[in-house]
Order: C-alpha cells, then structure tokens, then sequence
C-alpha cells in the first residue's frame, strides 16, 4: 500500500567509503571537495547531505575528527542542509573510530548500521586491472569482511550519540536489521519517528529485485505502522530504479557518488548535483516536491539547531 505522498524528503551521499579514485575522476576526495560537493547537492534539492570524509591525500577512507570539521565549517557557513554523519565509517575500521566524529561534533542526524553482515566488494575489482594506490586492491579484494554491528554495538551508539540529542537514520540491509530496529523500539531505546533507510544491492545484503523492495517495505510497515519514514538507497546501475519506486510509493530516496557512481547507462557523474536533479525530476513527474531542510526536520523531528 502507498504511503501518503508527502514531499520527498533526498539524501545525498556525495563520497562514501565504497568507491576508490580509480573508479572516477570526479569522486570528492578533500575536505573542499565534499563540502562543494554537499552544497551544490542542497542546492539542487538535497535535504540531507550524508557524509564520510577520505584521507586527502590518496583518497582512502578515514574518520578523522578534524576532517569532518572542516567540512561542516564550510557548509554550515553557505546552507541549512540537514548534516547526516556516519558511524558506519568503513568495514575495516573499529567502532571507537567510526563513532569518534558523531561523539565530538554531535550532529542532529547520524546514521546507524542496524546489524552485522558479510560485506563483499571484491566484484568491482575485476573492472579495474590497475589501481592508483596500493591500498585500493587490498582494500576492494579482502573477501574476509564482516561488518560488525553487534547488539552491543548498536546499543552504545544510541546511548553516546543519543544523549547528544542525535537523531539516527537506520540503515538497514536486510529483513532481519529491521527486526532488530523493532527489538530496540521494543526495549525503548528509540522513538519514533524512524528514519529507515532500506538499502538494496550490496553484495551481503538484499538484492535490488522489486520484490525485495516490497518485502523490506511491507515488513516496515507492518513493525513500524505509519510511525516512520522510508527512504531507500540502490547500488550503482539500480540507483534511479529503486529511488523512482519508492518516490512512487510515498516514500523518500536517496543519491549520490557514495551509492553510485553513474548518471546513466555508461555514463560517470560528474558531479552529485546531477544525480539529486534526477532525482528530484522523476519526484516532480510523481507530484512530488523536494522536501526543505526544514520541513524534513520537523517530519524526523530532529532538534531545533
């Protein structure tokens, strides 16, 4: 069943921990880049900006505190955008480094990886015979990743973060995270509003088919009642796709180079303003206007800043 079609709230994630340099030349490796990256992403109708940070230097992953506040500084300075920070960081780090940046500049939003799972990105190493830097090959082939996302895990970061008065946006891979996002509203370690972020087509989470769409959905839907609001991020070629279903369905999406680094069949964004103008087009050929900054604040109720 359709949700009531609000306007739709987009996230864009202009860098991730995913993809590498080699992948892309337009993928947003210092601190300036992101910002401008995020700001023209507002810009052209992004609510929320959802934000990693990468070494400046080779372009590998980081959750450097000081990084993150630099980014912050420059977007804070021109936007009101919504500032979402990872905990998630990368697989490869430990929960102290990934939860280091949310814990010193308490964001009104985080997101929040809600259970542990086999994370493969070893697939994409196959297209790219040579790589800039040493670290992306051992970085995309280690086939021996766990995410690690355990009760204690997830407990710790709402507790820290939560008592900042950071919000979360629940990432979740599979049926079973969603079930245990049910577990801790169970417990009263949440409230709503949730904010669900359904993610299809990592290798060790759900596929990207539409019944799998409809399955997370239904099964949101009936844990969660009308106490939440569905966003959903498709990897790579799916992005569009998925986003269009779920806009169509009453519910929100998600873009960016973090997710996907395509605008079209074959072709490379150049920029995540391109992907979020997609986006919000295929949201107005449904009757659907971004939602602001602010009215996506008063919908997941974060703080007043």
């Amino acid at each position: 069943m359709a949700r009531a079609a609000h306007n739709a709230i987009i996230t864009c994630a202009p860098t991730g921990a995913i993809h590498t340099p080699t992948m892309s030349p337009w993928l947003p490796i210092t601190p300036e880049e992101i910002a401008e990256a995020a700001l023209g992403a507002a810009r052209a109708g992004a609510a929320i900006v959802h934000l990693h940070v990468r070494d400046p230097r080779d372009g590998r992953p980081v959750q450097d505190p000081a990084l993150f506040k630099e980014v912050l500084g420059i977007i804070k300075d021109e936007s009101d955008v919504i500032i979402n920070l990872t905990t998630g960081g990368s697989p490869a780090m430990t929960v102290e480094e990934r939860i280091a940046p949310a814990v010193q500049l308490a964001p009104e939003l985080a997101s929040l990886n809600m259970g542990s799972m086999n994370f493969g990105l070893f697939p994409m190493l196959d297209r790219y015979p040579s790589v800039k830097h040493d670290w992306e090959r051992e970085y995309l082939g280690n086939k021996d990743i766990v995410f690690k996302n355990t009760f204690a895990d997830i407990e710790r970061i709402l507790k820290t973060c939560g008592d900042q008065g950071t919000r979360f946006e629940f990432e979740c891979y599979d049926t079973s995270h969603l079930y245990n996002l049910a577990h801790m509203l169970d417990r009263g370690l949440v409230r709503g509003p949730l904010f669900i972020q359904t993610v299809f087509g990592l290798l060790g989470g759900t596929g990207n088919h539409i019944e799998d769409i409809a399955h997370m959905h239904r099964t949101a839907e009936r844990l969660f009642g009308n106490d939440f609001e569905w966003s959903v991020l498709g990897a790579g070629s799916a992005q569009m796709r998925i986003g269009a279903i779920a806009l169509s369905l009453g519910g929100n999406a998600r873009v960016g180079i973090e997710d996907s680094l395509w605008d079209g069949p074959g072709k490379l964004a150049e920029t995540n303003a391109a992907q979020v103008e997609r986006i919000t087009s295929i949201a107005r050929l449904l009757h659907r206007e971004p939602a602001t900054p602010e009215e996506a604040r008063r919908r997941l109720d974060l703080r007043d800043l």
